[in-house]
């Protein structure tokens, strides 16, 4: 018979909400009021009322000059041009394909937007058309980044790089957009022997490094042998280092979960989600941030 842990409940003392990157943030609630400064300019999240400006989601204060506007602490993807997105396949239509994406709405990626197999640069003919399963299909994941954003809010992606196509061996996890910080690449190999691919989105790819990159085959082909077990230990340890990050609402960026990983080598995989476990950790990797910052 398997063992169980149970855990009694505990009064725990919350982590220190002044040592967030960045300094303390200005939070809101709906209903909150912002400024009275009639100089202000009403920004997404906001309404004005009563020559009040007041915040109609919850999440931080984000001031631009005299722009002034409330980013959601959740919601859905909102895309902008140039953002990294990992997405799944949900659809094969005429000339395009429909992506899951955490949005709103199901993003685009159009035929005309893709690479053929090797990097092939030409006009796309009714053969393309016909062949576009034997590319992506229903299920199929994928990289790719937004290239313009429909009238509707949909986002268009393209994946005109040998860097972008579909996803092979790894796992996937799902996150609040707001906790992956922005930055000039989202691409990362890791020291530790594994890779991640932090979506914009929120959809988080971890996957075992590749020795040799095939651009033969343009992103098209997924390598599908077993990986070995030190691989899979490696990306379960990363995922549950995410996990455990994204519990106390820590900024997601290649650092972050490098320094959360190597603070939970003491402990076992399954165990770094235990609360007492999850805290140790995750105070551990933000005291090393604050000392890098300093």
């Amino acid at each position: 018979m398997a063992a169980v842990t149970m855990m009694l409940p505990v009064i725990r003392s919350p982590l220190d909400s002044s040592a967030a990157r960045g300094g303390e943030k200005h939070l809101v609630a709906p209903g909150d009021t912002i400024t009275t400064d009639t100089g202000y300019m009403r920004g997404h999240g906001t309404y004005v009322e009563d020559e009040k400006l007041i915040a109609s989601v919850a999440g931080v204060v984000e001031r631009v000059n005299k722009l002034v506007c409330v980013r959601a602490l959740k919601a859905r993807y909102n895309g902008e041009i140039g953002d990294i997105v990992v997405g799944r396949i949900t659809e094969v239509q005429q000339k395009r394909w429909k992506v899951e994406t955490n949005s709103r709405l199901d993003s685009v990626l159009l035929l005309s937007s893709i690479n053929l197999p090797g990097g092939e640069l030409r006009r796309k003919s009714a053969e393309d058309e016909l062949a576009m399963r034997d590319y992506l299909q229903e299920g199929d994941l994928i990289s790719a980044e937004v290239q313009s954003i429909f009238s509707d809010g949909a986002v268009s992606l393209h994946t005109r790089s040998l860097k972008y196509g579909k996803l092979g061996q790894g796992v996937l996890v799902q996150v609040s957009p707001s906790l992956v910080k922005r930055q000039k690449t989202h691409f990362h190999d890791l020291p530790c022997g594994a890779s991640v691919i932090l979506g914009n989105n929120g959809f988080i790819w971890i996957y075992p490094t590749l020795e040799q990159k095939d651009d033969e085959a343009g992103g098209y082909t997924a390598n599908l042998d077993p990986v070995p077990l030190s691989d899979r230990e490696v990306i379960s340890r990363l995922r549950n280092c995410v996990m455990a990050l994204v519990t106390h609402k820590m900024m997601l960026f290649d650092t972050s979960i490098l320094y959360c990983y190597e603070a939970s080598l003491p402990h076992q995989i399954k165990d770094i989600l235990k609360p007492e476990v999850t805290e140790e950790i995750v105070l551990e990797a933000r005291q090393r941030l604050l000392d890098l910052e300093g």
